[in-house]
Order: structure tokens, then sequence, then C-alpha cells
């Protein structure tokens, strides 16, 4: 029996900066509460949009959104989104734009309760990363009942554009979950991370 040949996913397909994002972020766990918060917000601006258009962004919006600090954030008004929907570097989308202040204000409430962001997120799967095993991308769901518990409570908390597949996009991308088909290297890596993460 041959071995399993060893390849990237597929889905990074030849772009450098996606080969760069899958081998080097994608899958890897995150356990800081704002690089959580911004991935989440991310995520969501990919709405209706491949995540290569928001990679290729990413810079501008982290110029924009002031490194997505949300103490800042959240003390943005009216003034504040005529502004950025004048930004080219961003998706000009009106909801979108209040999405990430409203976000903001969501987390600074959460945490004003004493429950950190990263804590809360965790929790949804014990503090462990959940290493799943497919061999094709086709076996990878696009969503799954965890997925859509936690959607749910997000948006219960005030969260916007945070519905279950986006959610799910954002526990794959923060190490949630392991999506790397197992014969990807990366499956590998990722595993090894989340033997030792803690959160």
């Amino acid at each position: 029996m041959n071995p399993m040949k060893t390849e990237r996913c597929g889905w990074c397909g030849s772009d450098p900066q996606y080969i760069d994002y899958h081998d080097r972020v994608w899958g890897r766990p995150v356990s800081d509460s704002q690089q959580l918060f911004e991935k989440l917000c991310l995520d969501g601006q990919q709405a209706g949009l491949s995540w290569l258009t928001i990679l290729r962004k990413q810079e501008h919006y982290s110029a924009a959104y002031q490194d997505f600090r949300p103490e800042v954030l959240a003390g943005w008004g009216d003034e504040d989104v005529v502004r950025l929907m004048k930004n080219p570097g961003i998706v000009r989308n009106r909801l979108k734009v209040q999405s990430i202040i409203g976000n903001a204000r969501a987390y600074l409430e959460l945490e004003s309760t004493g429950q950190a962001f990263n804590q809360f997120l965790w929790r949804y799967v014990e503090g462990n990363p959940i290493v799943n095993h497919f061999t094709n991308a086709e076996a990878v769901p696009a969503f799954t009942a965890l997925s859509d518990t936690l959607s749910k409570d997000l948006k219960k908390l005030g969260f916007n554009f945070v519905g279950k597949t986006i959610v799910y996009a954002f526990m794959q991308a923060v190490g949630m979950v392991n999506d790397h088909l197992i014969q990807c290297p990366q499956h590998q890596q990722c595993k090894a991370l989340a033997s030792t993460f803690s959160c």
C-alpha cells in the first residue's frame, strides 16, 4: 500500500499570499482576545466575498480600524462610519462597517461581566482544539451544530455578521478546529500545537 501523498489543502490554490496564510496562520490555535476579536470581525467582512479578498485588504483594515482595539472602536459614531465609507482599502458596505463598531461594543460589554473574550470562545470546545481527520475537501463541513450554537450566542451578545458558516470559518482559522486534510503537512503541525495549547 502506497503512503498517502503529502500535499497542501487545495483551497489555498497557487496565490503566494493565500499559501502563506494556509501554512502559517490557518488552524493554529489563537489565545489572545484582541486577535480573536480581529479575526471574527474580518471573517464577517467576507460575507458574500472570498476570504482572499479580505486577506489582501487586511493591512488596510488594521490601519482603518486602529488595530482592532475594541476600547477605541466602541466610541466611534456616525462621523466615523462616513469616514470609513470613503476608504477604498476596505469593503465599503455600511452594514459591515457598522458591524465592527457594534462588535467592539459587544466585546466590551462581555468583558465588563468578568468574562474574557478568549475564555468565552474557547469554552465551546472545552479549551481543547477539535482535531478532525478529513481526507478530502468535500467532507469538510461548511458549518456544524457547534458553530450554530456559538453563532446564536454571539448574536445574543450583540455581535453581527456571525452566522453559523462565518463562525465555523472563524473556528477553523483560529485553531478551535483543525480542518487541515490529514495529508496536509500543516495537519500534524497544528495538531502538535493543539496538544500544548492552553487558554
